[in-house]
């Protein structure tokens, strides 16, 4: 692909991240002159005129397809394109040519009209246009594949004429495009990223994160290698056969960059290569650095389940403060684990029954109080292993793997043909993946023997595509949540690390990963070192340990798709197949074979259709999944096997499926009735009803268009949640009696224009950097916190209130660094208190509520006072300025509330990108409408 001559964005530039802070002062001027005097890339020096690109035959969406994926499909950049950018700004050709029209959309989409769509997406058609070929490659001489890239987004167009040169050439676009994003996630994968990119507090913390749910040893990877490839017949062994392609081909771009001194400038901003010598070595990738890889990607989007422990602590918190009965009632209403005002994906009454609440629960482990502490991941810290920020890291890092999946995000909006102007169903979809630089995921068009797709996938396991389009059929995924991860109390003997297996004691498996580092270009923290630890079980790590009934036990966590993270890759070939999925009925067989939990969505000109995958165990009779049971065999999952961790699962018409339903919505919300997720949350109020609400109506006023459904997801996104859904309830409060607090009054007064006016938090005109509204913004963004603690602290007690929020945070606006995804992250509203206000406040309001809390809050239940608590904090909230709201960060000044909003592609690399203002949508998306079907 040819890296033209950089230019300079108008975006907003970001300050310099701390790891790469220093490198411009220390980096001589003769390194800088001896990279931008280095050799052009491979892909430069492609011909660019030997290929004539052509449009496939073999594409049924008749142009109406397309994609976007921000900031760019180019996320390697050379020593000298690093030091470009950081000293001036310029980005790399293809670095960020996507964020402009993924940014625009916010204010644009208001007027957007079907041939408009590409204004603000890529043409997805298969192919490229004569006249678009940028350049054309035959990686590595092969004359079995070609890599065509095209002039508006550098994507890479694979054509091979065998199923080896087809692979091999998807390694080596991968590699031209990820290779240092690969080899980060490599380490990531296997606790090694602090030896590898440096020792930053926040390196400390992901590494630990991953690494303390995923513990594997070498012989662990190659062992999900041996299995998937063993129980898979024919598909097993052409899947090892993708793979062993797809790793040559990394490799031969790993040496062949190597010689042209064109490889990511990491490398040597982190010491692996020397600028000047170009000694040093970047290693070449193998089968287990997949596994790895894999690993990372399932635990962070597709492992539905755990925080047993802290559902456990907060159920004794409840029953300390109302006592047993009583307290488990309230706990069961803040649960809502089968709430009947949720919004549902599958809605035309069907029921899909998963870990209910048992009538009486079998073999559970509840902690004596006060009993439980976490087992220490962390040993032997050394220098900056042990400053503060390294220690705040590591906890943020436990609390993160140890709490119920909060990994959701994505969403998907799929409608009918009965509903549609064309008679051809209409999707728009696609997951949210947050924003890094590069990006987790990058976009291909992969055609060869038995492979036929463009889409998708994430870097370093681009061998199919793992979200995208096929000949005539797109498909896409949103996180479903569903318990597949259960917390057991293994019983110890001996000492504290020997446990009972089936009544034998047992020694658990002492595993460990040493890592240290030292300063480097991109990372000045200083020297520093570490050990982590982790004790295995056949049921899992430990992650606690305390006593029950006064006996010592460890509690640990064991998940469906341990030590099975590969086992997915036979459905994303499946879906790479033309000759396989042609119908709804094949997709859903597809997906049946991806253990991740994830929500699947399919449209083709015909039909469309929902399947909810993930290995779910089938657990003992009398189970209840949200809390630990005991480690013994009446309490194992049905047919589990210690030694493999497999089990008998509940069959495909269990999870809940659909086809040809009148629309689809997800924004992980719940998939259908009487499945409970592992998260908390799926009540009255949740962010898909923003979708769903809009969906409904487009689908009764009938005669859909591609841009309808993209303006009710555009609508969506730029939406609060609570001043959409909640606000109007509590305005009904204060409204009930005169408002005399005049500080009170005015702000209710801009808080219901705003309502009135939509709720939306976006600029007043593009690129103006200040809210419309901004005032009764910042007044919610203040008030919600103290309204919420106001209205339940008082009834519930501090213990129980603070034991509530460590299983659902009370607020996730985009601006509250303090919720799941952070700050800057770009999805918000996901995991909130809403649910609870909105059922509190309708029940003082005296509404009627289904599903409601077993006792009212607000005020004790007295209007009134409801109505006071509201006013104090009301006012309280009026009163902050906005320095105060928004403190500010390394990115933002006190005080600015469009950039506390808006979003930054974090960087993993050397490049860094101008933020953008807030949206709430998928990082990639699709617009599809097929005209035919083969």
């Amino acid at each position: 692909m040819p890296r033209r001559t950089p230019r300079k964005k108008a975006l907003d530039r970001l300050r310099t991240p701390r790891r790469l802070s220093g490198f411009l002062k220390t980096a001589s001027l003769c390194v800088l002159t001896a990279g931008l005097l280095s050799p052009l890339s491979p892909a430069a020096a492609a011909d660019t005129g030997s290929a004539a690109g052509t449009l496939a035959a073999n594409d049924y969406c008749g142009g109406q397809c397309s994609d976007i994926l921000p900031p760019g499909e180019n996320g390697n950049a050379t020593f000298a394109q690093i030091l470009l950018n950081q000293a001036f700004g310029t980005q790399p050709a293809h670095a960020e040519d996507q964020l402009g029209p993924y940014s625009a959309l916010a204010k644009g989409s208001s007027a957007l009209t079907d041939d408009k769509i590409n204004t603000f997406f890529n043409d997805a058609s298969f192919g490229v246009a004569a006249n678009q070929v940028a350049s054309s490659e035959k990686p590595a001489g092969r004359g079995d594949v070609t890599i065509v890239r095209d002039k508006k987004t550098g994507v890479p167009h694979i054509t091979g004429t065998t199923r080896y040169g087809t692979e091999f050439g998807a390694g080596y676009a991968a590699a031209e495009d990820r290779l240092w994003l690969m080899d980060v996630f490599r380490h990531v994968g296997r606790g090694q990223l602090t030896s590898f990119a440096g020792g930053a507090a926040g390196n400390q913390g992901l590494e630990q994160e991953f690494w303390r749910n995923a513990p594997y040893t070498e012989a662990d990877l190659q062992a999900q290698i041996d299995s998937a490839v063993a129980k898979n017949g024919d598909r097993g062994k052409q899947a090892l056969d993708d793979v062993d392609a797809y790793l040559a081909g990394i490799n031969a771009y790993i040496d062949a960059s190597d010689g042209a001194r064109t490889f990511p400038g990491e490398y040597d901003l982190t010491g692996h290569k020397d600028p000047i010598t170009n000694a040093g070595t970047i290693d070449h990738f193998k089968r287990t650095d997949l596994v790895a890889l894999a690993s990372v990607i399932g635990a962070l989007f597709g492992s539905g389940g755990g925080g047993e422990v802290n559902n456990a602590l907060s159920l004794l918190a409840a029953q300390s403060q109302y006592g047993v009965t009583e307290g488990t009632k309230v706990w069961e209403s803040f649960r809502e684990r089968n709430d009947p005002e949720a919004v549902l994906t599958v809605h035309d009454g069907q029921s899909f029954p998963y870990v209910t609440k048992p009538a009486t629960a079998a073999g559970r482990a509840l902690p004596d109080a006060g009993s439980v502490t976490q087992e220490p991941l962390v040993y032997d810290r050394t220098g900056t292993a042990a400053v503060t920020s390294a220690t705040a890291a590591s906890t943020t890092a436990a609390d993160t793997a140890l709490s119920s999946a909060r990994r959701g995000m994505s969403n998907a909006l799929v409608v009918s043909g009965k509903s549609t102007a064309s008679g051809h169903p209409i999707a728009v979809f696609g997951p949210q993946t947050g924003y890094f630089a590069p990006q987790l995921l990058m976009l291909q068009e992969i055609q060869g023997p038995g492979l036929s797709a463009r889409g998708a996938s994430f870097a370093g396991l681009s061998m199919y595509v793992e979200l995208g389009r096929g000949q005539d059929f797109s498909w896409s995924a949103t996180t479903s949540g569903q318990d597949i991860i259960d917390t057991y109390a293994v019983e110890l003997c001996q000492d504290d690390h020997h446990y009972l297996l089936h009544g034998t004691c047992t020694a658990m498996q002492e595993v460990t990963q040493a890592n240290a580092w030292k300063p480097t270009l991109a990372d000045s923290t200083a020297a520093g070192s570490y050990t982590m630890r982790v004790w295995r079980t056949a049921y899992g790590p430990v992650e606690y340990r305390a006593t029950v009934g006064g006996k010592k036990v460890a509690y640990t966590t064991l998940r469906s798709s341990y030590l099975h993270e590969v086992d997915s890759i036979i459905g994303f070939q499946m879906l790479n197949d033309p000759s396989y999925v042609n119908s709804p009925q094949t997709f859903q067989s597809a997906t049946q074979h991806i253990n991740y939990t994830f929500n699947w969505f399919y449209a083709d000109s015909q039909h469309t259709a929902y399947y909810n995958s993930g290995d779910n165990p089938v657990r003992a009779s009398g189970v209840d999944a949200d809390f630990p049971v005991w480690a013994q065999a009446a309490y194992d999952w049905k047919s589990w096997n210690p030694a493999d961790n497999t089990a008998a699962y509940t069959p495909p018409s269990a999870h809940p499926n659909s086809v040809d339903q009148d629309y689809y919505i997800s924004w992980n919300n719940k998939p259908a009735a009487d499945y409970t997720t592992a998260s908390w949350g799926d009540g009255s109020v949740h962010r898909g009803n923003l979708l769903d609400d809009r969906v409904r109506k487009l689908v009764a006023a009938k005669n859909v268009t591609r841009s309808a459904l993209v303006k009710a997801m555009s609508d969506a996104s730029l939406t609060d949640l609570r001043a959409e859904d909640v606000v109007p309830d509590l305005l009904k409060v204060l409204n009930s009696a005169p408002l005399t607090d005049t500080t009170a009054a005015a702000a209710a007064t801009k808080l219901s224009a705003w309502v009135a006016a939509g709720g939306k938090r976006t600029e007043t005109s593009a690129g103006s950097k200040t809210y419309a509204d901004a005032d009764a913004v910042r007044i919610l963004d203040a008030w919600w916190p103290l309204l919420v603690q106001a209205e339940f602290q008082p009834g519930l007690g501090s213990g129980l209130y603070t034991a509530l929020t460590a299983n659902l945070t009370v607020d996730e606006s985009p601006s509250a660094a303090h919720g799941p995804t952070g700050a800057h992250a770009g999805s918000s509203f996901q995991y909130g208190w809403w649910s609870y206000v909105d059922k509190d406040i309708r029940s003082v309001l005296g509404e009627t509520v289904k599903g409601p809390l077993a006792r009212s809050y607000c005020g004790g239940g007295d209007l009134t006072a409801c109505r006071t608590a509201l006013i104090d904090t009301l006012r309280t909230a009026a009163g902050k300025t906005a320095a105060q709201v928004y403190p500010g960060d390394d990115l933002c000044s006190a005080g600015d509330q469009w950039c506390a909003d808006s979003i930054v592609q974090r960087p993993l690399g050397g490049i860094k990108h101008g933020s953008i203002s807030w949206q709430n949508r998928p990082t990639f998306q699709q617009v599809v409408e097929y005209t035919s079907h083969r």
